[in-house]
């Protein structure tokens, strides 16, 4: 009997840079405009084009959620023409959009495939509190241990002093005890206002200048974090963080457990694990769409978790010789 459902025997990364390349490039052209939703809504527009025509039979796990009832990415949305394996998918159109809007740096349009049922978002809860590290830090963290106890731990591993290291966290008001904890010590801070995604990645990467990510964020962006982690090594975990007793009820009710402890093979299980990403606008990880006359450059980061395999990939879009519509709103 025909296998309807072919296992995956090609590299899924070069063409999932070409549906985030389509996702920065239309983003990109409302920088600065101050609205969100309009970067949002283009991204998505753009990125959804592109996948539609991939041989895959692929199911949104991680999406954008149904918007004035108009299919966009929505968790269960069922992407591509069915001709090829069946694939888990993770998206976030841009991750910065507020950082786009406002024509600052650090934005990102990001994706990942995964093999079908190997992607594990906790859905009970919106966020987790979560570490990641790279790999020489690997084993040596715990997220229920002490800001202190885990830098100790990855100085220890990585051969440095804490004050040599550097920790990413998310500029928001319930990481005040946090920040508090890492001054004390004695580790460098590196805040950002959004994009929680890009640095986690960067955080796994080496010598990026960034040893860890610490902190509370979205729930999906950790599923999209680890996703990476498996293709370039490194580790995160999340628990579970109720934003109040409503949430930790529904959540109890709903079947969650909140001491448990996710992993990266939790997060994002199987054999083959695809990621691309793609600078919307410049920051630490990739460098943003810049904008010619006719056309575009784009600097995206593409990996399979199999080979273990990183691409760094500048590509110059001639709009006078490539279908519009992939790129414009």
């Amino acid at each position: 009997m025909k296998n309807i459902h072919p296992a995956i025997d090609r590299n899924f990364a070069m063409d999932l840079v070409r549906v985030t390349e389509a996702a920065a490039i239309a983003s990109a052209q409302h920088a600065g405009k101050g609205d969100k939703e309009l970067v949002d809504q283009a991204a998505v527009d753009a990125m959804r084009f592109i996948l539609g025509s991939l041989s895959m039979d692929g199911i949104v796990v991680i999406g954008e959620g149904e918007k004035d009832e108009a299919p966009m990415l929505f968790n269960g949305e069922l992407i591509g023409d069915k001709s090829g394996p069946q694939m888990d998918i993770a998206v976030d159109p841009i991750d910065g959009t507020t950082l786009l809007s406002k024509g600052l740096p650090g934005a990102i349009a990001v994706i990942a495939l995964s093999e079908r049922g190997a992607m594990n978002c906790p859905k009970e809860v919106m966020y987790v509190n979560k570490i990641a590290v790279g790999k020489e830090a690997k084993g040596h963290v715990d997220v229920n241990a002490s800001a202190n106890t885990n830098l100790k731990n990855i100085a220890k591993a990585k051969k440095k002093r804490i004050s040599e290291l550097t920790v990413v966290v998310l500029d928001r008001p319930r990481h005040d005890g946090l920040l508090e904890d890492i001054r004390t010590a004695g580790a460098r801070i590196k805040l950002i206002s959004d994009g929680d995604v890009a640095a986690g990645i960067h955080a796994a990467m080496a010598n990026s200048g960034v040893d860890a990510l610490m902190g509370i964020g979205g729930t999906p962006e950790g599923v999209i974090v680890a996703a990476a982690i498996r293709c370039i090594g490194g580790e995160i975990q999340c628990k579970a963080w109720p934003r109040n007793d409503d949430e930790r009820d529904q959540a109890i009710t709903g079947g969650a457990d909140l001491n448990k402890v996710y992993t990266t093979e939790d997060l994002v299980a199987g054999e083959e694990v695809f990621f691309a990403a793609t600078g919307a606008s410049s920051g630490d990880l990739l460098r943003g769409v810049n904008f010619f006359a006719n056309g575009a450059q784009t600097h995206s980061l593409a990996m399979r978790s199999r080979s273990a395999t990183l691409r760094w990939i500048d590509t110059i879009h001639d709009f006078t010789r490539l279908d519009k519509t992939r790129y414009s709103t």
